[in-house]
């Protein structure tokens, strides 16, 4: 088929590569310049594995291309799909500026009937909104063909964005034509030949469905995270109840690990954005009020057992960060735990040596100003990191830090303290190996006494 991606971001770029695997022609419009010069030249401007190689190849068999023109771009196209971002806007709800603007730039350059498909995380009612938008710009021109419009919500994983789009576990297509839910299915066909997971719907409940997912993965984080708060006051080993939970299957092991918050760009957002939909039908959602503050919560605690262990004198103290976005695989910040941890840290006058795998340089263009002085470090090898430090701290649990060499570590760290924001290690483990180790809802163990280095 002919397809026009608009928004060559995170979903945007996943998109309009996949469907380009599958054999379809596919145009995407994006309009920062910056991004348009190193997308045409088959460089991707984000960390996802697997990604630039696939662009690569259908840049160079022109199934794939990059345009800023929005005309060129949906010219021909028999599917149009939104990838635009929604972030919050003041009062917690989506900001739909972006795919309004779409809309309205649609309606102004459409020539002839298409499917317009929302995949931007959108709230209920959105597709009625770009619908009339589209058809108030046609009426404007003076054309009075139909253009239907669909919601089609991703399901992608940073760190797994493109094993999800061609293996996905479920296609939910919200559509209130059958003509134009037939033709989404046909394109998704390729993708789901072992299994029928196309799931139709509505356009306001797959609207809606791709919120509560969110919101509701959110919550288990937030549920876990606050038994092992209980946990940490009765000395209970958060672990050894997560999986006697997850053994249930009707709960599953999938997000109740407890840890150090939740971060990136859909969980946050999301939350808040029903929070204000609930709110503005008159409701109340306090189990979302709950998860969002819980997960606020969790980002601190990192700092208060620091500050705590060190009895509130930081000041000074040397800090290894392990993993500084928001989760492996990727190089996002956004809503990081690490950063809120970097701010505190910073703030008390520690002196913090940090690496991750692909996000040092986000962090350093955050934080200018304490790199230059060198209270901020940003270093290539997390024994770097350790060398000289007080205490090491995992924030983002990354592969090559799941069996490092603890006894090299205990020697470079003037302190042999770890607290473990993800609790991915074994505490008898460290402890024999001569560390502190503090976890997430897990009993204190070990001591601590000055290293040699």
């Amino acid at each position: 088929m002919r397809l026009c991606v608009i928004g060559a971001g995170y979903v945007g770029l996943v998109t309009a590569t996949c469907f380009a695997e599958m054999g379809n022609q596919v145009s995407c419009v994006e309009r920062d310049p910056f991004r348009l010069a190193r997308l045409s030249r088959g460089q991707v401007p984000i960390y996802e594995p697997g990604l630039e190689p696939m662009l690569q190849s259908h840049l160079a068999s022109g199934q794939l291309s990059f345009t800023a023109n929005m005309e060129e771009g949906v010219d021909q196209a028999d599917v149009i799909f939104i990838a635009v971002g929604t972030p919050s806007g003041e009062d917690g709800s989506a900001d739909l500026s972006h795919v309004l603007g779409v809309a309205d730039e649609l309606g102004a350059s459409l020539r002839r009937p298409c499917l317009v498909v929302d995949k931007s995380t959108v709230p209920v009612g959105t597709a009625e909104r770009v619908a009339q938008r589209i058809h108030d710009g046609l009426a404007a021109r003076g054309l009075g063909f139909k253009v239907q419009v669909a919601s089609n919500p991703e399901f992608l994983k940073e760190g797994s964005a493109i094993d999800d789009f061609m293996r996905p576990d479920r296609v939910i297509i919200g559509c209130d034509d059958a003509d134009a839910t037939e033709h989404l299915r046909r394109l998704y066909a390729p993708f789901l030949r072992n299994h029928e997971r196309v799931l139709a719907m509505s356009v306001r409940a797959a609207e809606f469905t791709k919120y509560a997912s969110n919101a509701f993965l959110a919550t288990k984080i937030s549920f876990m995270n606050e038994m092992a708060g209980i946990c940490a006051r009765l000395s209970v080993d958060i672990e050894d109840v997560r999986r006697g939970v997850g053994s249930d299957k009707r709960i599953g092991t999938h997000f109740i690990y407890a840890g150090c918050g939740y971060g990136g760009s859909c969980f946050p957002k999301d939350v808040r954005a029903l929070i204000r939909t609930a709110e503005q039908e008159g409701m109340e959602p306090g189990i979302l009020r709950a998860v969002e503050a819980r997960n606020a919560l969790q980002k601190t605690l990192l700092f208060q057992a620091l500050r705590d262990h060190f009895s509130g004198f930081l000041k000074g103290r040397v800090v290894a960060l392990w993993g500084l976005a928001f989760k492996p695989g990727t190089d996002d910040l956004r809503e990081a735990p690490s950063l809120v941890l970097l701010d505190a840290l910073l703030q008390a006058g520690a002196r913090v040596q940090a690496h991750d795998p692909v996000a040092n340089a986000g962090v350093a263009a955050r934080y200018p100003k304490a790199v230059e002085s060198g209270q901020l470090r940003l270093v290539d090898s997390p024994y770097d990191a350790a060398e000289g430090a007080d205490a090491l701290v995992l924030v983002t649990e990354w592969k090559q830090f799941r069996q490092p060499n603890f006894e090299r570590i205990r020697g470079l760290m003037r302190m042999p303290v770890i607290f473990d924001g993800r609790n991915l290690y074994e505490p008898a483990q460290l402890v024999d190996a001569g560390f502190l180790y503090r976890g997430i809802g897990r009993p204190a163990s070990g001591h601590c006494k000055a290293s040699a280095a």
